[in-house]
């Protein structure tokens, strides 16, 4: 009796001292956001182009509209030389995401500084899917150590034509199945090194009737990329941190017309159907003829938010400030909600490592 009294005050004092460890991880997003103005938080949801043979360009912009994210398109790389991007960062009270298109092949942006890379469909028939994990943590310490935190790439496209197509040797394979193990392996690279991988262009261009840069172009039903485009999707979104890109894509049974980049239905297919909880951003809104020829830029970007994307990307800082204002309004008017803008934001910031977006999605 002694002993088991002794026993039930022994086990009290320990459930009395014990506390159950506190979650580790980065806080909820919410009180982030919150605490951000509401000019500031539509800036966060903003990626546009700089001059990259102008370094000080990148400074200029996120100091004059504090603009969540910088794209480095073009050949010139003295953006990218030394610490160039060091003022940048300096002008801005939040991380900014500094993002390059650094696929291999044709489409490479640090190739003068740091060697070429193969076209995805080289590296498909010429390495192992280990072989590729590692070329992609190479390049993405390289492109970690220029200032670079985010690449766009790899292509989960889908293709199996002519080299020089739009899409051609920048997809991994005509195969699903192949394109999951090259694009999840350099995928996984890039993030060995720290940078983010972007999944494109979904739901899918491989088999799309020609160029969205040229004009709105058209893929195969809904059905049909559901047992193949998509695959790749389905497969890799789970795998680790991701963003995903969506195309300006006519997708027959889904879009009804519309770009997917501007189609509700699309990002409930993503957010749904796929179940991603992750940072959307959009193709190129200000420079390809599938959005240009219907939307003018501040519309494009509107429309893009409303329909479900984190991020409006356009290649250039042209018309930011009007943009900006026109967010601003459709904000005070109720016609961009703001649970969108705050959701959004929130997945931004998630992406940078500050917070957790947890449940939003």
């Amino acid at each position: 009796m002694v002993l088991a009294a002794g026993l039930t005050v022994g086990v009290s004092r320990l459930t009395e001292e014990w506390r159950p460890p506190k979650p580790s991880g980065p806080p909820p997003c919410g009180p982030m956001v919150a605490a951000l103005p509401l000019r500031a938080q539509l800036a966060q949801r903003l990626m546009v182009g700089v001059n990259p043979a102008q370094p000080d360009s990148a400074r200029a912009v996120v100091a004059a509209t504090g603009v969540g994210g910088v794209f480095i398109g073009g050949n010139p790389t003295a953006i990218l030389r030394g610490d160039a991007l060091a003022p940048m960062r300096a002008a801005s009270h939040l991380p900014v995401s500094v993002a390059v298109d650094e696929e291999g092949g044709r489409v490479q942006r640090i190739d003068q500084l740091d060697g070429a890379m193969p076209s995805a469909r080289v590296m498909a028939r010429t390495m192992t899917p280990a072989q590729v994990r590692t070329l992609g943590a190479q390049r993405g310490r390289e492109l970690k150590v220029r200032g670079v935190t985010v690449d766009m790439a790899p292509v989960l496209d889908v293709d199996s034509g002519p080299a020089g197509g739009a899409i051609g040797d920048r997809s991994f394979s005509a195969d699903p199945n192949t394109v999951v193990s090259y694009a999840g392996a350099f995928a996984a690279g890039l993030r060995d090194a720290g940078v983010l991988p972007v999944f494109k262009h979904f739901p899918g261009h491989g088999r799309a009737s020609g160029d969205s840069h040229a004009g709105l172009v058209g893929t195969p039903p809904l059905d049909a990329l559901r047992t193949d485009d998509l695959v790749p999707y389905r497969e890799l979104l789970g795998a680790g941190p991701a963003a995903v890109m969506v195309g300006h894509l006519n997708v027959p049974g889904l879009t009804d017309g519309l770009p997917a980049s501007l189609s509700p239905a699309a990002y409930r297919l993503l957010r749904g159907e796929l179940g991603f909880h992750g940072l959307v951003l959009t193709d190129d809104l200000g420079a390809m003829r599938a959005v240009t020829d219907r939307y003018d830029l501040p519309d494009a970007v509107l429309a893009a938010l409303e329909a479900g994307a984190d991020v409006a990307l356009w290649t250039s800082s042209d018309d930011l400030g009007t943009v900006l204002d026109r967010l601003q309004a459709a904000v005070g008017s109720g016609q961009l909600p703001r649970p969108n803008v705050d959701a959004g934001v929130a997945r931004v910031l998630a992406a940078k490592g500050l917070c957790s977006a947890e449940p939003l999605g």
